[in-house]
């Protein structure tokens, strides 16, 4: 059963406005003359490129990334105009083995330098703040992915942005596979949107966008595997084309866990 419940706007102001803050390392405007590590904190975060050798993307790790020196490219940069931390994917790039999609994408880690494993007990969210640019299809711009505790390679969600405006959520109905989608939103390409990706009492998904809430049960045979976030442009559409893609604008990025 997926239940809903709508924010106050007081709430709403609380939630953007933290997302905005932290995810900007407390200041009130990104400078868009550094890399993307001055702006954000990306000491826990490790970046996938679609470039490399075939089933073997290039990955950038934090400590390259950290700082206002901190790593760029045409894939992942800061846009000179608004501060935006910017991830291009095209349709064509080198992929993961269990992937036919390109991306240039964050995946969690911890600050000591290993790989982010948590459980599902707890509190966990990523907090974003974006803009898609320009999408083909279909972008994926947030997941919360299985980790260790068995053999699945598959996402427990993903957040979606089709090409139309729409904004979807992908529950995987068992590690075994199987997506059973929702539309949570709607917002118009180039429109600043926000969300909150939550786990609570390690069997539910809160999924807040725009200040509006959806829960999700999250299926008992996902319970045995620990898990990780990952945010940023993981195109969901492949062709031959190096220009056509999804490109996504983030303006806050904040991960907590208690």
């Amino acid at each position: 059963m997926i239940r809903t419940r709508v924010l106050t706007a007081t709430t709403v102001t609380a939630v953007v406005t933290c997302v905005t803050v932290l995810g900007t390392s407390g200041a009130d405007a990104a400078d868009p003359k550094v890399a993307p590590g001055g702006n954000f904190d990306l000491s826990v975060w490790q970046l996938q490129e679609p470039v490399g050798s075939p089933g073997s993307p290039t990955t950038i790790p934090s400590s390259r990334l950290r700082g206002p020196s901190g790593y760029q490219d045409a894939y992942f940069y800061t846009d000179t105009r608004d501060g935006a931390m910017t991830f291009w994917a095209p349709e064509k790039g080198v992929t993961t083995p269990n992937s036919k999609y390109a991306r240039s994408e964050l995946r969690e880690m911890n600050r000591d330098g290993g790989a982010a494993d948590w459980s599902l007990s707890g509190s966990h969210r990523l907090n974003a703040t974006l803009r898609v640019v320009s999408v083909t299809s279909n972008v994926c711009v947030g997941q919360i992915h299985l980790g260790s505790g068995g053999s699945s390679t598959k996402p427990l969600m993903e957040l979606y942005y089709r090409a139309n405006g729409d904004i979807v959520v992908g529950t995987e109905n068992s590690p075994a596979g199987g997506q059973t989608t929702h539309t949570v939103g709607h917002v118009a390409v180039g429109k600043t949107w926000s969300y909150t990706i939550a786990v609570s009492g390690g069997d539910t998904i809160d999924l807040t966008v725009n200040g509006s809430t959806t829960h999700y049960p999250i299926p008992s045979s996902f319970f045995p595997y620990k898990q990780y976030f990952k945010a940023g442009s993981y195109n969901q559409s492949s062709s031959d084309s190096t220009t056509k893609g999804a490109r996504v604008a983030f303006y806050g990025l904040n991960v907590s866990h208690g």
